[in-house]
């Protein structure tokens, strides 16, 4: 099966998003002269309000800003708004009831302070030209007067438990087929409070509110009033004739970097349908994630990871499946990017956790929480324990390219665990094969699964999963049964295969992009 897309192109700005009113409202941005990081705002804010099932203000956010400071040469600069857990924060608690995990819904607990809000005003105050009120108007007009329920909305709404559905009965009461309006006023007077009064409006106001009262003591004044969002070094390795670049841990991003670094020394196919292909990237991402859930902590060093996987290259099993001995996440999340004709580009993923997070709302402003908490350890000792002010292991990778100092791509997705999966097979696409944006996105992809969540792939007691796309070539499902992998075959542009956009320079100096058409309603635009 193909898709009949191809590449979008344009001279001086682009965004890609996984809705088209949220790319639109990102686009206006740019035609009107502001930059890529006034245009992420903007998009993320729509996007915010249209994809409450992906992303939205409960939920938290990380970017990376290529600066294009002088003639598109520039620094690369890395946003960590991750949330903390709040003072109460309590393993033995959690322990003493019974838990050996995060509960995964229907638990305030699971909910770190979430960060986007924090994430737009660090973006804004950093890089933004144009006024915040101006950035957020478009989410505004689409919060208060309605926007159309999206199909992937419907569906994520279909699938909410009794519970779910009556904490979030604004949206399901609304949202009963696609293309029904929905209106959210309680996000309208959040961004409106957000637009006149920054992070006071938001955490000290209706919404944090409501938080201090629904987490009974799980959060403080003082834990709403640090800023979640914080400014550090990005990640950075090379690969495949570029740079990449991604966010250091609390974040899993170093797998892309590390999976990359080693399938750029092994001799792939020169066609990436070969199985062949397939395989040996499959074992690259074995050997670089297996140990994710004891190494990765919000304390961890990202500089560190990479060595120590780079360190064991010669574990990759390049004819038959390793066996390893597996000791975390379906995951609901948004990426977008935005590009601007002085070269400034924005990698930014925005997060629930889960499909609608923990299907719990802040009362005053009815905003779902995500439940970025299960990715705490409960295990006593753990690198990962919950323990209050700390943020947890995070799926949410975000990923940039540069080319002796230029940006040369801005690329990433949602799929949880699977996310730095994903990313590696788009840069092995574009960067080594160089096929373009559309072909890249198009072709059918495989991703490690856990048996359960979509959070599990390292922990499932039997090993991960291969998951194959239904569009991807027809052999590759029987020939790696042959290698000893364990495969399932999905349908064709499965949501399973992540949301990803990717914007890239080509040839001829034109910003080119695509958007997945996994995503439905996802498009990419410039001028």
């Amino acid at each position: 099966m193909t898709t009949p897309f191809s590449t979008t192109r344009a001279p001086h700005h682009m965004v890609a998003s996984a809705d088209s009113l949220a790319t639109q409202a990102g686009l206006a941005v740019l035609s009107t002269g502001g930059n890529a990081v006034d245009a992420a705002i903007a998009t993320n804010a729509a996007i915010a309000v249209t994809g409450p099932h992906l992303c939205g203000m409960g939920g938290d956010l990380f970017a990376l800003v290529h600066d294009g400071a002088e003639h598109g040469i520039g620094e690369v600069h890395c946003l960590n708004a991750s949330g903390r857990s709040g003072s109460g924060a309590s393993a033995p608690a959690l322990r003493a009831e019974g838990h050996t995990t995060m509960p995964f819904r229907h638990d305030i607990r699971t909910v770190t302070i979430p960060g986007c809000v924090d994430g737009w005003l660090a973006l804004h105050e950093r890089f933004g030209s144009r006024p915040l009120a101006d950035l957020l108007a478009p989410a505004i007009a689409l919060a208060a007067d309605g926007f159309p329920a999206s199909p992937l909305l419907v569906g994520s709404l279909a699938r909410l438990d009794p519970r779910g559905r009556e904490a979030l009965h604004e949206l399901a009461g609304q949202a009963l087929r696609p293309g029904a309006r929905v209106r959210r006023p309680g996000a309208a007077a959040a961004l409106r409070a957000i637009a006149t009064d920054g992070r006071s409006g938001f955490y000290g106001g209706a919404f944090g509110e409501g938080l201090l009262r629904l987490g009974g003591g799980w959060y403080t004044e003082a834990d709403l009033a640090r800023s979640q969002a914080e400014w550090v070094t990005p990640l950075r390795a090379e690969a495949w004739g570029v740079d990449l670049w991604t966010v250091p841990p609390n974040s899993q991003g170093y797998l892309t970097l590390a999976a990359a670094v080693l399938a750029d020394n092994l001799e792939l196919p020169a066609d990436p349908h070969d199985e062949h292909w397939a395989h040996l990237l499959i074992e690259a991402a074995k050997v670089a994630g297996h140990d994710r859930p004891t190494a990765l902590h919000a304390g961890a060093d990202g500089e560190a990871l990479l060595r120590a996987i780079a360190g064991r290259a010669h574990l990759v099993q390049t004819e038959t499946a390793s066996a390893w001995p597996f000791t975390t996440m379906p995951g609901d999340t948004t990426y977008l990017c935005t590009t601007d004709r002085n070269g400034m580009g924005v990698s930014l993923i925005q997060s629930n956790a889960s499909g609608f997070g923990s299907w719990l709302v802040e009362p005053n402003t009815q905003i779902n929480l995500h439940n970025r908490g299960l990715g705490f350890s409960l295990q006593a000792g753990h690198q990962a324990e919950l323990a209050p002010a700390t943020r947890p292991p995070h799926t949410l990778s975000p990923a940039l390219a540069t080319r002796d100092g230029e940006l040369a791509a801005v690329f990433g997705t949602m799929g949880g665990d699977a996310q730095p999966q994903i990313l590696l097979q788009l840069a092995a696409r574009i960067f080594h094969h160089q096929q373009s944006p559309a072909m890249a996105m198009q072709a059918g992809r495989w991703a490690l699964t856990g048996p359960a969540t979509g959070f599990d792939t390292w922990t499932a007691p039997t090993g991960p999963i291969v998951e194959i796309e239904g569009n991807a070539p027809a052999e590759w499902a029987a020939a790696l049964e042959a290698r000893g992998h364990s495969t399932s075959v999905l349908p064709p542009y499965d949501s399973a295969f992540g949301h990803a956009q990717l914007i890239m320079r080509d040839t001829q100096g034109f910003w080119a992009g695509a958007s997945d058409p996994r995503a439905r309603v996802g498009s990419v635009a410039g001028g």
